[in-house]
């Protein structure tokens, strides 16, 4: 009989027979049921359609000249084309070692003759959908673990799949690049023998905790270390960071999944990174200790006429106690006052020179536990000077209780006395004798606002958004360095510094202060 094929979209099944009649019952049996149907009449040509076209069903005759159903079947078990068919054996033969034989074979089923219509088609329908949905499961299989492949092969991390005792099952390409070795020679080599030269057979590596990704195939305890230093297959060194994660099935510890790249380069240029951050500093700091110098060389006639003022008092009261000990009677108790009156003097003088030392020094100690409302009354003393030649005053404000902030005392005080000198510049500039005020209070956010508010005419609308650039000045002999170095220092204390358009005009400076750490601790627990 000549292979049949029924119009069908649905699944495939071939009948095999050697007796025409039994062909064509089961043809007529499954006809009209949407499957599509072939037919062969012996085992050869059942082998040939079933390799061609992977049947979902085969029902095969035992009984047959040549080839019979058992010699078929196992054929087509060995084939990987036609391994998954299910195969519903056809006999009259209703005994057990029958039907024993064929499922130790591969067969799915067991149908006896005579045939009964209900019966094939329960069986042919079940074992149709049951292939079906396996192959597409297979199909969905076969996709996912070529997307998987993909990804893997895509991350630039190397990937290692490791057993129980460490042996590398699996490794990806990126894997193989960083390790200096293909992935058949990485596979089955272990891990800890590999990268990091340990026998974990040795008792002594045993006793030590610190190998790395050994608690994570152990225990199941993820890691995750940065910089340590791994060997390639040539037995080269570099460095590395990885994470590792425990590989479970159903609670079942069975290995790890090591994530892990070369960042050799990356440590290096992290170095060169933090040489160039110090060497900003480093260069900060001569630049604010340039611009402190520049400050005192500006206020130079100030501070020799505070400092000559002192002087020449000592100097009168010097000769009026002279004159009172060459007396033939000399006034003791006038001589005492004139000799405290030298000594306060004395005092005051050096308290000026103190304040200038202390301004212009090289910081040395970095950030200290500093007192707001002390570091602006120095500052205040400081920029008296000023006052004086702008003919102009300043007051401060200090709201209760500001707490102390962690800084740099000599810094803080080079912001806060270039902010004051300017707003005295402004106030003047604008024709005012109103005072400049200078307030401090603790913020919401955990910090200390400095404010320093001037009675000026203000700045243009263009200039805010410049004015802490470098060079950028709205004063006409200006050089545009102060401001850009005051957001400069402030940005190294944690803080920041920026500027607001007071209602009844002028300008407002600002800067902010991180708390000491004793200080934000209170505040935090008041609170």
């Amino acid at each position: 009989m000549s292979e049949q094929v029924s119009a069908s979209t649905g699944a495939t099944v071939l009948l095999v027979d050697d007796n025409p009649q039994n062909l064509k019952v089961l043809y007529e049996t499954l006809k009209d049921k949407g499957y599509r149907l072939l037919i062969a009449n012996d085992g050869a040509k059942a082998l040939t359609l079933a390799r061609r076209d992977k049947p979902e069903v085969i029902l095969l005759d035992i009984m047959m000249p040549e080839l019979d159903g058992y010699q078929v079947c196992q054929r087509l078990k060995a084939h990987p084309a036609t391994a998954d068919c299910a195969v519903v054996f056809l006999s009259a033969l209703d005994d057990v070692d029958a039907k024993v034989k064929g499922f130790s074979l591969g067969g799915a089923d067991y149908i006896s003759k005579p045939f009964q219509a209900q019966e094939v088609i329960a069986r042919v329908g079940t074992h149709a959908r049951v292939i079906r949905l396996e192959r597409e499961l297979q199909q969905r299989n076969r996709q996912l673990e070529n997307d998987q492949s993909r990804i893997l092969n895509a991350i630039s991390e190397g990937i290692y799949g490791l057993d129980a005792s460490g042996d590398i099952i699996f490794a990806n390409p990126a894997a193989e690049q960083i390790a200096g070795s293909s992935a058949e020679a990485l596979v089955g080599r272990n891990f800890f023998k590999l990268h990091f030269g340990y026998d974990c057979q040795c008792p002594e590596v045993l006793q030590n905790g610190d190998v790395p990704v050994k608690a994570t195939c152990d225990l199941g305890v993820p890691e995750h270390r940065r910089g340590i230093e791994m060997l390639r297959a040539d037995g080269s060194r570099f460095r590395a960071e990885y994470r590792s994660s425990p590989k479970l099935e159903r609670e079942a510890l069975l290995g790890a999944v090591v994530v892990f790249r070369d960042i050799s380069d990356e440590l290096e240029r992290e170095r060169e990174l933090e040489s160039a951050r110090e060497l900003v500093s480093q260069q900060r700091e001569q630049l604010a200790h340039a611009s402190r110098l520049t400050v005192v060389g500006e206020m130079a006639a100030g501070f020799a006429h505070e400092v000559n003022q002192p002087l020449t008092a000592i100097t009168n009261y010097a000769r009026v106690a002279n004159r009172i000990m060459s007396g033939e009677h000399a006034d003791e108790v006038l001589l005492q006052e004139t000799l405290a009156k030298i000594e306060a003097q004395s005092h005051r003088a050096s308290e000026v020179i103190r304040r200038i030392r202390q301004f212009v020094k090289k910081p040395v100690t970095g950030k200290e536990v500093v007192s707001i409302a002390t570091l602006l009354e120095d500052t205040r003393q400081f920029a008296e000077v000023d006052v004086r030649n702008n003919e102009g005053g300043i007051e401060i404000e200090v709201e209760e209780p500001v707490p102390e902030v962690s800084a740099d005392p000599v810094q803080v005080q080079q912001v806060a006395l270039n902010l004051i000198r300017n707003a005295l510049e402004a106030t003047r500039a604008a024709g005012s004798s109103q005072p400049v005020m200078v307030s401090a209070r603790l913020t919401g956010q955990g910090c200390v606002r400095v404010e320093v508010t001037d009675h000026g005419i203000g700045l243009p609308e263009d200039a805010e958004d410049q004015l802490f650039l470098p060079f950028f000045t709205t004063k006409p002999d200006g050089m545009g360095i102060g401001l850009p170095m005051c957001r400069s220092l402030i940005q190294a204390q944690g803080g920041d510094i920026g500027f607001e358009r007071p209602a009844q005009g002028g300008a407002r400076f600002f800067f902010t202060l991180p708390l000491a750490v004793n200080s934000a601790r209170a505040v935090s627990g008041a609170s």
